[in-house]
């Protein structure tokens, strides 16, 4: 047997009682993430991220509480190439304006992992996990402290000669933090201990799979959309310059660093890259309606189609508004549940198989 099969095994014969807690416990994790994802979308947008110069994991938790220590913090601030080609303006009020959403989402990361760990120990003493359980569990902890060191990565880059963080490092803590919600929702969703009903083929699996990996470079590719922000610009739809195809892709010398660091072709990517994932979830729809329906597992199908006609339209109003805040911020998020709803969608339908194959 599989170890697919044996948590999905694991997860039915596991008493009720003592799992549900675990599975609030993961489900609430996941939501905090969220939470914190969109706020470090505010803190991007709002120009924050830059705003604490140093990295300090235990005694960062106390904010500034004299008038000398917000100074101190505004001095640190001032070294910065931010702070001196384009904020050179600011009073240590407007610092402090900037300061709260940094300090609030480093907070945030710390409160995750204080949630993390207490109920851990917690579930270990009273034996709620099963040893199937704890090397996962133990594997989530270590990405979770990893997306912190990844975030203060992130931020260095900016500290020198950048006015900004690197796109490319924006990029990969924004897909880590990514994997680690979905990892906590596969997780949660495979401790279910109701069976779940449904035909489910191997195309099935393939095209949920695929559909998620799309979202996976999709979501990363709006990181890169945000680094360099190229919606900024072609603030148009469907048109970009007055054609579906731009001039001047791939302006870039060599052309591969333009899907990185160009405006107009990384922009171009993510709409493409959205209209892809249109037409197969409408594909996928469609399929699934016409075979077993969307009945039981495939329940999921039509509130996934939802969300995907959603996210278009927000992503669609967000650059027409010229990236507004609240806009972009929703779209940033929206995009996280998007592909969370398309892994609980292939979390159910491989816990699907697994029983059947007992």
């Amino acid at each position: 047997m599989t170890t697919a099969q044996n948590a999905a095994l694991s997860a039915t014969t596991y008493p009720e009682d003592r799992l549900r807690p675990v599975r609030i416990w993961l489900y609430s994790l996941a939501a905090l993430v969220l939470a914190m994802v969109m706020i470090g979308g505010m803190t991007r947008l709002t120009g924050s991220g830059l705003s604490i110069t140093t990295w300090r994991p235990i005694s960062g938790i106390i904010p500034p509480l004299t008038e000398a220590d917000w100074l101190a913090e505004f001095a640190g601030y001032k070294l910065i190439p931010q702070y001196e080609v384009y904020n050179h303006w600011m009073t240590l009020e407007d610092f402090k304006g900037i300061f709260w959403w940094e300090w609030g989402h480093r907070f945030l990361g710390r409160v995750i992992g204080f949630v993390f760990a207490v109920p851990f120990v917690i579930f270990l003493v009273q034996r709620r996990l099963t040893r199937d359980m704890i090397l996962p569990l133990t594997g989530l902890f270590l990405l979770g402290g990893f997306q912190g060191f990844l975030g203060w990565w992130m931020v260095s880059s900016g500290l020198t000669e950048l006015t900004s963080v690197s796109q490319y490092r924006l990029a990969t803590h924004l897909t880590a933090a990514l994997l680690l919600l979905l990892a906590l929702v596969w997780v949660a969703r495979r401790l279910r201990p109701q069976e779940t009903i449904g035909e489910v083929t191997r195309g099935n699996v393939w095209s949920v799979s695929i559909l998620l990996v799309l979202l996976i470079v999709q979501i990363a590719a709006g990181g890169f959309v945000a680094g360099i922000d190229a919606g900024m610009g072609f603030n148009t739809w469907p048109l970009m310059e007055g054609k579906f195809i731009p001039d001047g892709l791939g302006a870039h010398d060599p052309a591969w660093r333009s899907i990185f660091e160009h405006g107009l072709t990384v922009q171009f990517n993510h709409r493409m890259l959205a209209y892809v994932i249109a037409v197969m979830t409408f594909i996928m729809l469609v399929k699934q309606m016409r075979g077993a329906g969307l009945g039981g597992v495939h329940r999921w199908m039509g509130f996934i189609a939802v969300l995907v006609l959603a996210q278009i339209c927000l992503g669609i109003a967000t650059l027409l508004s010229m990236i507004n805040i609240d806009l972009a911020v929703s779209h940033q998020g929206l995009a996280f549940i998007l592909a969370s709803s398309v892994c609980c969608y292939l979390a159910d339908m491989t816990k699907t198989q697994a029983l059947g194959a007992r």
